[in-house]
């Protein structure tokens, strides 16, 4: 057992977790899509961590433009300019919509959630703020009472002003749908009643993931983000899309809003902005809402909004990103690769309810009963993930699903071996269906 372990188990409190009953892999390496654990056993990635190394692990030139950068200056505070942030607001709000000049930076998705809301709720003077049941915005107060999946329970004080609502999701419709058609006007009939019914004029917000990302990689029916955005327009609410996880290249896009036909008020950001090398994240805002404080203080900030050495590393990111096609290669991987070898994988294993996802951002919905749709249990998914990290693949999991959402400079190679392994656990998970 290592040194690293038994430190880690006797001062390291992880998150989400019981913490007498996890043992965690130590990772002492990391090299493009592959990771080394202690043992000096590779593992093909396919979590890109939480879903956060868009770029890989230790691309050298994002390494060299953090390590240039701590040389010169390692840190200042959030009210000097500074090279490196200047250059990496310019940037980020270069792949926004027209009309997003400003940028705001936080330390990751969570707090950028946060200062969305704030923003909207000062901008409106209002305070409720809409969200959806199957999604996550992060740990931070206001965001997990924000976020609907579970985790929300025991941090739901029911004080902070969130109110969820069910989007659409064909595959779990909640409104008896049978086609995205119907799903899509069903969802908005039912957004639109949840507005009448808690009061148009005291909502700040309604924030929704471009494409839920944690909650299991459904992309929204067409004209559905449009529709809400007309429901925003009519009542004077803020439209606020977390593209924390769907956007820079994961969707196969700069951002997952560039897939539809919809300009939110906010864009929230992070983890794929640098890759994670250093943490980072923010808010970009549309000149309107910008406006409002030109001549009105902001109440809020952070010691390290702006940090030179993450923001360093962002801008280091979207060159090389653009230089190297990143993003087009997510996008071609997923029309390619994952899109046909998923759905392959999908006809020859009966544990696959659902295959879905765009670019390097795919989900499998398995279940124990394909007529039912009944979620696979916690502990058949769990033999499926041990099968797949005894093959060394390192898959990320969460409820009953398994996603493949790797590095977006993956190889075809790579990709298909990643598949291969994953094709061979599912085995594992047929074993469970009735």
């Amino acid at each position: 057992m290592s040194t690293a372990y038994e430190l880690d188990r006797k001062h390291v409190f992880h998150s989400w977790s019981a913490q007498a009953e996890i043992s965690p892999m130590v990772i002492t390496a990391a090299r493009g899509s592959y990771v080394w654990d202690d043992e000096d056993r590779r593992y093909l990635d396919f979590s890109s961590q939480l879903v956060f190394t868009n770029i890989g692990h230790q691309h050298p030139r994002v390494v060299a433009a953090i390590k240039e950068q701590a040389d010169r200056l390692c840190t200042i505070a959030p009210a000097f300019a500074n090279e490196q942030r200047a250059q990496a607001a310019e940037l980020i709000s270069g792949i926004a919509p027209d009309g997003f000049e400003k940028v705001f930076f936080t330390n990751g998705g969570a707090d950028a959630n946060e200062h969305a809301i704030r923003i909207a709720r000062i901008k409106t003077g209002r305070f409720k703020v809409l969200s959806t049941y199957r999604s996550y915005h992060g740990g931070t107060q206001t965001a997990i009472n924000a976020t609907g999946d579970p985790r929300r329970f025991a941090n739901d004080t029911a004080t902070t002003g969130t109110v969820h609502f069910f989007g659409p999701f064909l595959y779990r419709s909640e409104f008896h749908a049978t086609t995205e058609e119907e799903e899509c006007e069903r969802a908005l009939q039912h957004l639109r009643r949840t507005i009448e019914a808690e009061g148009p004029q005291t909502i700040a917000a309604i924030i929704l993931e471009t494409i839920p990302g944690t909650a299991g990689i459904f992309a929204p029916p067409p004209g559905y983000l449009a529709g809400v955005r007309e429901l925003c327009d009519q009542h004077g609410i803020v439209m606020i899309l977390d593209e924390v996880m769907a956007g820079f290249g994961r969707a196969g896009s700069w951002l997952a809003l560039d897939l539809y036909d919809v300009v939110p008020d906010l864009i929230t950001f992070a983890k794929g902005v640098n890759s994670g090398y250093v943490p980072l994240g923010g808010v970009i805002i549309s000149d309107p809402v910008a406006a409002v404080f030109d001549h009105t203080p902001y109440p809020g900030g952070l010691t390290y909004s702006g940090h030179p050495l993450a923001c360093a590393a962002a801008v280091a990111t979207i060159h090389t990103m653009r230089d190297e096609g990143i993003v087009e290669n997510a996008e071609r991987l997923g029309r390619e690769v994952f899109g046909p070898g998923l759905a392959e994988i999908a006809e020859r294993h009966a544990c696959v309810g659902e295959v879905r996802g765009v670019g390097a951002f795919w989900a499998l919905d398995l279940v124990v009963d394909p007529t039912t749709r009944e979620m696979m249990p916690a502990g058949a998914l769990n033999e499926i993930v041990g099968a797949s990290k005894s093959a060394g693949l390192l898959p990320f999991s969460n409820t009953n699903r398994i996603h493949v959402v790797p590095p977006c400079t993956m190889s075809d190679d790579e990709a298909r071996e990643g598949l291969a392994i994953l094709d061979e656990a599912l085995k594992v998970g047929d074993t469970h269906v009735r």
